[in-house]
């Protein structure tokens, strides 16, 4: 299936796209056309086409507003050194959100159909990728049942989209550890949940902890387990990693409470290229507290599609507070960063073809 193409009437002015892409807010500057493409029982997947980017109209009884049926998925094109343009891995993106759509009782969008939404977008707003270090289209392909009735049932029409917004360097004036809250109170999936699906009410639910974490002088929150408040998980939208002083690494397992990330797995294939010691376990908040002030854990940190990687500096509950390492960046967490961002843009050899090339 083609996407047609039906440019803006209105696009913005060339002068006014430069000057919105001086230093672009994440997530505020966006582009001048959005993919789209429907979905109904009896026709299926239909109507693919590039478009102006314009407001939705929707019917008050649309069922995403009542029973939050609704995923999506988060990934970047970049601006190579010859002018051209990449995606990374966003065949890792198209799987996870079909996982996601099964996870809601949604239909599956094909891998080809989501590749080429995303494609035919960067195509049509390559213009707006910045050329200043560190920027990047931001994309975000996301899926809503559109079916005007109220009825707790999955919906008979849905509606796809793919956004594009241009961002800089997240971090702006370099890299900056972190600090977190670990939430006791609250948790963000319990086993059988829909902490592996990539949906909305996932990140709605964190807001509350993360609100608390803000309260508390914290940039960050991290979740425990549900059931015993006892196992580390991730952050709100943040996986973690945790570096010990032989060198080894160690990730919670993906035990279906856990979003699994692309950024995370890119990290673990990494370390493995490498040789190093790869754990996926449990790790308990005791335990690293205890590692931490023992220096057996020498380094912590985070990850995901906007800031790539991300030190943690210190950690603070309840009644408790520990600094990892030298609270500053470390030497593992470094590399990965430099290792990661390296190959996204073009500038490192890339053994595993993670880059898709738009020419």
């Amino acid at each position: 299936m083609d996407f047609a193409f039906e440019p803006s009437p209105n696009p913005v002015p060339a002068n006014e796209r430069a000057a919105r892409l001086v230093d672009p807010v994440f997530g505020r500057v966006h582009t001048d056309h959005m993919a789209i493409l429907r979905w109904s029982q009896d026709k299926g997947w239909h109507d693919a086409k590039v478009t102006a980017r314009v407001a939705l109209t929707v019917d008050p009884a649309t069922a995403v507003l009542h029973y939050a049926q609704e995923i999506f998925e988060g990934l970047k094109a970049y601006r190579m050194e010859d002018g051209s343009a990449a995606l990374f891995r966003p065949d890792a993106n198209a799987r996870r959100f079909r996982d996601s759509a099964r996870r809601m009782a949604m239909p599956e969008l094909p891998d080809e159909l989501f590749l080429a939404s995303v494609e035919a977008l960067v195509r049509a707003d390559r213009d707006w990728i910045p050329t200043s270090e560190g920027g990047s289209l931001y994309l975000r392909p996301f899926m809503i049942a559109s079916e005007a009735f109220l009825g707790v049932k999955p919906s008979s029409e849905y509606l796809y989209i793919v956004l594009a917004s241009s961002v800089g360097s997240y971090w702006k004036g370099g890299v900056k550890p972190v600090s977190l809250w670990v939430s006791h109170e609250y948790t963000r999936a319990a086993p059988g949940g829909t902490g592996a699906a990539k949906c909305g009410g996932n990140y709605a639910t964190s807001l509350v902890a993360q609100a608390e974490a803000t309260r508390r002088g914290c940039d960050q929150v991290v979740f425990l387990d549900a059931a015993e408040r006892r196992w580390i998980e991730e952050l709100g939208g943040m996986n973690i990693f945790f570096v010990f002083d032989d060198g080894s690494i160690l990730t919670p397992p993906l035990t279906g409470t856990i979003l699994p990330g692309i950024t995370r797995d890119s990290i673990l294939t990494l370390a493995r290229d490498q040789g190093l010691t790869v754990r996926e376990q449990l790790y308990g908040i005791d335990q690293w507290r205890a590692d931490a002030e023992s220096g057996h854990i020498v380094e912590s940190f985070a990850c995901g599609t906007a800031a790539v990687v991300t030190p943690i500096g210190h950690v603070s509950g309840p009644d408790y507070a520990f600094q990892v390492g030298s609270g500053g960046m470390g030497q593992t967490t470094q590399r990965f960063l430099e290792q990661l961002t390296a190959i996204q843009r073009g500038r490192s050899p890339d053994p595993h073809r993670w880059l898709r090339r738009l020419g």
